[in-house]
């Protein structure tokens, strides 16, 4: 039986095209050989598994082929090309500066710099996870890395860009990384498994993929893994077990039974997922992730940014036609609120079980209000017909205000024309009930969420205005008028003269109140007409009252008051 080899060094990438994910810096690299121009030190930085230190060998590689392809590629057929590919080449040297960090390791690389080559024209030195050396090995290798023989090139590879001194980043050409898209990992993931002979099903290999987080090295070994545990046969179910993912089929459920405002099943769905084993912020930040692509889902331009297969994605799209914009932005702030406290809070599992129920509760008040602003409103056509005055005083019923029918009812058009009495049956002494307009009564929940989705509006054009109205309260009182406090009286004229209108015909509008009216006026404790300037005088007495001995001083010392 031969030796299994892991597939991230059988599958490693031995020429620029086989790189995955990384086109930008490859197309250059290949062009620099193609051309000639090579520099004398480049920096490959990015996130771990992405491909640096594979592109660093193939980069090192090129350098030294003898018969290098017209688009930059090695031959690997000649002695260079063979003798890398055995691990026998003496013109590359790796370096590993996490455990070769001191200054004597850096004095000895200077001194070998110093060679020529014995095989191909350049000496390459290949330093991994530079970052790593300290303060005083880089100021050893500075001289070096800036001017060194005509033979030299060196290439650094780093996670963590941000800590190599300024100095060193300016001496050499910088190459950025990215991560890889989750679509290029399920493919090369398939790739491997046709040739490997192992069956998978294509949501498995996605579920790989999200978990490896863009690094290519981490999906291999988690595939390995897997083709080990499930016997060359991997399946989604074996994968989110094996994993301890949460299934993409509970998120539904949960988000389900939100719309349908059950409390009952959401405290249901989320015991079992404790029962299961999974930890309860886990949980909240897949629900928030969950939100999010619901979100993306509801247009069609926004949709490539899901990355879930094909069968997901139809469940996504057909869940976000369900969900309400106002109903997704307010769900995803109270998840990440709740994301926010939830290691600070004592009772974990209350903490999150309060916030599935505040967003239970944000669908219930909806449906109660009528109130939502991405469906039209619906009047009841079967309302009990109203109390002529005769019948309401002898029935001890309160007279309603003028204007206003009775908070939380509405009438409808065919309503109000069958309770119309016949002008032919109208006598001169009937009670005729008089019409009220339609109005429901105002949800501060609601209120609040329209306010918000104002700001956000104006935020562009007017940020000033914005950032004050974000951080007003506005109070409802009689009427169905508005109070607001503002800051100073600027403040308020520049409201009242760009903002008021507006943000009234917006609330009148969304909140279906055609009589709201909003009433601003400025905080009293930060009124300017209240401050005053005091006098020297004036400051002297006050402090002379609370210690008699400076006046007694400023006599002896002849002193004056500015």
């Amino acid at each position: 039986m031969s030796p299994f080899i892991v597939s991230a060094r059988k599958y490693r990438p031995l020429t620029f095209d086989a790189v995955i994910g990384q086109f930008t810096v490859t197309s250059t690299l290949k062009n620099a050989v193609r051309t000639g121009h090579v520099a004398h030190a480049y920096l490959f930085c990015g996130p771990r598994g992405v491909g640096k230190t594979t592109c660093a060998r193939i980069f090192a590689r090129t350098l030294n082929c003898f018969n290098p392809t017209p688009d930059g590629e090695a031959c690997g057929i000649c002695e260079s090309c063979m003798a890398f590919n055995e691990s026998r080449s003496f013109n590359i040297h790796e370096l590993d500066a996490a455990s070769n960090n001191s200054v004597d390791d850096i004095r000895s690389l200077v001194d070998q710099v110093r060679l020529l080559p014995q095989v191909g024209r350049y000496s390459i030195y290949i330093i991994d996870e530079v970052h790593m050396l300290s303060q005083a090995a880089f100021n050893a290798f500075l001289k070096t890395l800036e001017e060194p023989p005509p033979h030299a090139v060196f290439i650094l590879a780093t996670t963590e860009k941000h800590k190599i001194i300024p100095t060193v980043l300016s001496r050499c050409q910088i190459f950025d990384f990215n991560r890889i898209r989750v679509e290029d990992i399920v493919s090369h993931l398939s790739v491997i498994g046709d040739r490997e002979n192992i069956r998978y099903e294509k949501e498995a290999l996605n579920v790989i993929a999200v978990k490896a987080d863009g690094a290519m090295r981490d999906a291999l070994s988690i595939f390995d893994q897997l083709a080990s545990f499930s016997g060359h046969n991997i399946t989604y179910q074996e994968v989110i077990e094996n994993l301890n993912v949460i299934d993409y089929q509970i998120y539904f459920n949960i988000t389900r039974a939100l719309l349908e405002h059950s409390a009952a099943n959401v405290l249901l769905i989320f015991n079992d997922v404790l029962l299961k084993g999974f930890d309860g912020f886990n949980f909240v930040s897949g629900l928030s992730a969950h939100f999010r692509d619901l979100l993306v889902s509801r247009d069609a331009s926004t949709v490539t940014l899901l990355e879930v297969s094909d069968s997901i994605r139809e469940s996504y799209l057909k869940q976000a036609s369900e969900c309400s914009p106002s109903f997704l932005l307010r769900a995803l702030e109270i998840c990440s609120q709740c994301e926010t406290a939830f290691r600070s809070s004592r009772n974990q599992r209350l903490h999150v079980e309060l916030a599935l129920l505040q967003i239970c509760n944000l669908c219930n008040e909806k449906k109660n209000n009528g109130s939502d602003p991405d469906r039209p409103s619906v009047t009841s056509a079967h309302s009990p017909a109203p109390l002529s005055k005769a019948a309401r005083q002898k029935a001890g019923v309160n007279e309603p205000r003028k204007g206003y029918a009775t908070a939380g009812r509405s009438i409808s058009i065919k309503e109000a024309l069958r309770q119309s009495p016949d002008p032919e049956e109208t006598t001169e002494g009937s009670d005729v009930p008089e019409p009220q307009p339609v109005t429901t009564a105002l949800s501060y929940d609601f209120l609040v969420m329209c306010w918000n989705d104002f700001t956000e509006q104006i935020r562009e054009n007017r940020p000033r205005m914005a950032a004050a109205l974000k951080n007003i309260k506005p109070v409802i009182t009689e009427n169905d008028r508005l109070l607001i406090h503002l800051n100073n009286q600027a403040q308020l004229e520049d409201f009242n003269s760009t903002t008021k209108v507006e943000l009234e015909k917006f609330l009148k509008r969304e909140l279906q109140h055609p009589a709201l009216s909003i009433e601003a006026i400025v905080n009293e404790d930060d009124d300017p007409s209240k401050i005053r300037l005091y006098t020297s005088e004036e400051k002297f007495e006050f402090l002379n009252k609370k210690n008699p001995l400076l006046a007694k001083l400023k006599q002896n010392l002849n002193l004056e008051l500015e």
